[in-house]
């Protein structure tokens, strides 16, 4: 008996390293992981500001291509004007998802729980 008490006890103590060095896997997996999104967003968030002022600098350069034949102060209502435009269309229309998307309700799944609650109902 006393084999097989041995026996189960080295299957436990390397099951449990087993376990422990799966663990530490995840855990340096996940390191490396969250180190590599973290630079990601960092580059990512540069990025963003970066195109955010090139087209500081192109609605700029397109109010001065304006004002060489308009008043500068017209040339810069024109862009302003067009800014608003665009973000007023865009506002619209994410609006209109946001309603679309309000009801989070799972419309389908729910459809097919009733069913499914329908026919075992039915089949009892």
């Amino acid at each position: 008996m006393n084999g097989l008490s041995g026996a189960t006890r080295r299957v436990a103590d390397s099951a449990r390293s087993f376990v422990q060095l799966e663990v530490q896997l995840a855990i340096a997996e996940l390191k490396k992981k969250a180190a590599a999104l973290g630079v990601g967003i960092g580059l990512t968030g540069g990025a963003a500001i970066l195109a955010f002022l090139a087209l500081c600098f192109a609605l700029a350069a397109a109010a001065a291509g304006i004002a060489t034949t308009l008043p500068v102060w017209a040339s810069l209502l024109i862009v302003g004007g067009g800014l608003l435009l665009i973000a007023g269309i865009l506002g619209a229309i994410g609006v209109t998802m946001l309603q679309q998307g309000a009801n989070v309700m799972p419309e389908q799944a729910v459809e097919e729980a009733e069913l499914t609650a329908e026919a075992l109902r039915d089949g009892n």
